[in-house]
């Protein structure tokens, strides 16, 4: 394994996939939605995503929802911890999540259940990258911007042990 990623996406390639990506959200929320990114990964997608609705007009509330079921492991340990919840209220409104990777589906899950509990009206749901999983996830993303192969994702979000979230691309660590 090497120890740079090799890039599977390049900078400008994120930029246009998040601007379509707006471009389909867009008619399907209004401005008292509340985006909830996940923390930590989400962050820079929720960031470019929140700018690109407000370019087509949409100025979403944000909030966000810390989950942890990697800590700083490349698999999931199999739970979610809630570390932060909402500061928002959602009660009668939409919501947004927002996550930068659709893995195993674990935290995406936790975070539509915790949302859907707080009293949102609809909860959406949309991802960066989704990745191929061998089973049936107990959730069907509504919005992604790009499906990844089945590799060790790395940058725009994603980590390695807390490491090269940072990078403006995405690429691969295997």
């Amino acid at each position: 394994m090497s120890d740079q990623p090799s890039v599977l996406i390049t900078e400008a390639e994120v930029a246009e996939r998040v601007a379509a990506l707006a471009a389909l959200i867009a008619p399907r929320i209004d401005d008292e939605t509340v985006m909830v990114c996940l923390l930590t990964g989400g962050l820079w997608f929720a960031a470019d995503l929140t700018r690109a609705l407000a370019r087509l007009g949409r100025h979403v509330h944000f909030d966000a929802l810390w989950l942890s079921s990697y800590r700083d492991e490349r698999h999931s340990y199999g739970r979610c911890e809630v570390r932060a919840d909402l500061q928002r209220p959602v009660l009668g409104r939409k919501a947004l999540i927002v996550d930068d990777v659709f893995d195993t589906g674990l935290s995406l899950s936790e975070a539509a259940r915790l949302v859907k509990d707080a009293g949102a009206a609809e909860v959406l749901t949309a991802v960066f990258a989704s990745k191929p999983w061998p089973t049936e996830r107990s959730l069907k993303v509504d919005f992604v911007a790009w499906d990844a192969p089945a590799r060790f994702l790395v940058g725009y979000g994603m980590d390695v042990a807390g490491t090269m979230r940072g990078l403006p691309y995405i690429g691969a660590m295997d």
